[in-house]
C-alpha cells in the first residue's frame, strides 16, 4: 500500500517489438488472434502517421502558435490589469478603509523608490508606507514640526529599510511619486485620508515627476 492509499502498479502496455517477441513464444489459436490484431493495430498506426504527416505536423505548428499567443495574451492582460485604474478617485468622510487600501496599493505599485511630498506626517503615514515592496526606498519631505520622532523613523527602518526623511516649508499639497515617473496629486494628508472628503488624482503631465523633484532637491533639509 502507498502512503496515499491505494495500491501502485505500473501500467500495461505493447511495443511493436515485444508483439513480434510475444507471437514467438504464445502458443494456441486465441493468443495467434490477439497477437494479429495488435499487429494490425500497429499498422494502421503507422500508416495513419505517414498519410496525415503534414496535417499533424501543421497541428503542431498550430498548437505552438497558440501557446505563444496565450502567453502574450497573458501579458496584456497582466499589463492592463496593473494600468488600467482610473486617473481619479473621491473619497468620502468615513472611507477610512476604503482610502486606506487605495493608497496602500499605488505604495505597492513602486518597484525602486518612493517620494511622499506631505507636510503633515506621523506613525499612521509610516503605516501605509510599511506596505511597500522589500527592497524600496522611501523618501519623504514633509514641514519641519511634523509629529513624526527620530525614534519612529528608526524602528522603521529596523525593519522596513530604508527610510530617509528631509524637511521643508516650501510646498502646500501633497505628492505621491513612484519609481521617479508616475505622479498622484492627494488632497490630504496620508495620515487623515478618509476622515474628510478628499481626491487622488494621476497626474498626466509627463515632466510633473522632473520638475517635483528637481523642487524637492532645492528646497529641503535634514535636521
Amino acid at each position: 500500500m502507498g502512503k496515499s492509499g491505494g495500491t501502485r502498479w505500473l501500467p500495461y502496455a505493447f511495443t511493436e517489438q515485444g508483439i513480434y517477441m510475444l507471437a514467438t513464444v504464445l502458443k494456441g489459436k486465441v493468443a495467434a488472434q490477439q497477437s494479429i490484431f495488435i499487429m494490425r493495430a500497429f499498422k494502421e498506426v503507422r500508416h495513419f502517421i505517414a498519410d496525415n504527416g503534414a496535417m499533424l505536423e501543421r497541428i503542431s505548428v498550430v498548437e505552438l502558435h497558440q501557446l505563444k499567443v496565450d502567453e502574450r495574451l497573458d501579458q496584456v492582460f497582466a499589463y492592463i490589469s496593473e494600468h488600467a485604474e482610473s486617473s481619479e478617485k473621491i473619497f468620502f468622510e468615513g472611507q477610512i478603509y476604503d482610502a486606506f487600501s487605495l493608497l496602500v496599493s499605488l505604495v505597492r505599485k513602486a518597484k525602486n523608490n518612493i517620494v511622499l511630498i506631505d507636510g503633515y506626517v506621523d506613525i499612521n503615514t509610516l503605516n501605509i508606507l510599511a506596505k511597500k515592496r522589500e527592497g524600496t526606498a522611501v523618501r519623504v519631505c514633509t514641514h519641519p514640526d511634523t509629529r513624526l520622532t527620530d525614534r519612529d523613523i528608526h524602528l522603521f527602518n529596523m525593519q522596513y529599510p530604508s527610510l530617509a526623511i528631509s524637511y521643508s516649508t516650501a510646498f502646500h499639497d501633497r505628492f505621491l511619486i513612484l519609481d521617479e515617473q508616475i505622479v498622484y496629486h492627494i488632497g490630504a494628508s496620508l495620515k487623515d485620508a478618509g476622515k474628510k472628503c478628499f481626491a487622488i488624482t494621476r497626474m498626466e503631465d509627463p515632466d510633473a515627476a522632473d520638475a517635483l523633484l528637481k523642487k524637492l532637491d532645492g528646497n529641503t533639509q535634514k535636521l
